[in-house]
């Protein structure tokens, strides 16, 4: 075999050095980095989008929970974090949406809609069905006992002044717009909406 002495040395430098790395303990470096690797703790979680409660920029947010629900557990969130596919924030969050999850895990949240009655000084949990029906009571007597419907020149006003409502701005530009109409229709004319505060 007709070798030349570069060719050689190239083949006996890359034997010792493989020989080296060998007699190191570096031959099952791959093996035990691998091993060494913790799984990736979201793999098996469910993923649900939503929107951030905080603010009126409505920043898209990613929320995830144990996908496993074999074991009767409840289901509890365990990440936030922001949704890079938003248009918004496209996955950035400020101090206060990366602190989510600490809101949803407060122990002083509120989770279910707190009543209180006439001269009494304490609030009372109460269903949902009841709060919406006493909250469409309320204003539908309102309404009835303050609407306008002429003015003092006898022209049709259809106004509503007592009351106003403030749409929340995380919403869909569709959901706005159906709110305005709905508020609108009522002869509500105190009408804002949170972006604007």
């Amino acid at each position: 075999m007709d070798m030349s002495r570069r060719a050689f040395l190239r083949g006996a430098g890359g034997g010792i050095a493989v020989t080296a790395i060998g007699a190191l303990g570096f031959g099952a470096i791959e093996q035990a980095f691998a091993a060494d690797i913790k799984p990736y703790r979201l793999a098996r979680t469910v993923q649900t989008r939503n929107t951030c409660p905080y603010c009126s920029v409505a920043c898209g947010i990613i929320m995830y929970a144990p996908g496993d629900t074999a074991k009767d557990a409840p289901r509890a969130l365990m990440h936030i974090e922001g949704d890079p596919d938003h248009p918004t924030n496209r996955g950035t969050l400020c101090p206060k949406g990366a602190a989510l999850l600490d809101f949803v895990r407060a122990p002083t949240r509120t989770k279910v809609p707190l009543h209180r009655a006439p001269n009494s000084n304490e609030f009372q949990e109460v269903t949902w069905d009841f709060a919406l029906d006493r909250i469409a009571r309320l204003m539908k007597d309102d309404r009835d006992h303050n609407f306008i419907a002429k003015n003092a020149d006898g022209v049709t006003v259809n106004r509503w002044l007592s009351t106003g409502f403030l749409a929340a701005s995380a919403t869909t530009n569709e959901t706005a717009f159906l709110t305005f109409k709905a508020v609108r229709a009522a002869g509500m004319v105190v009408f804002d909406n949170q972006a604007r505060v």
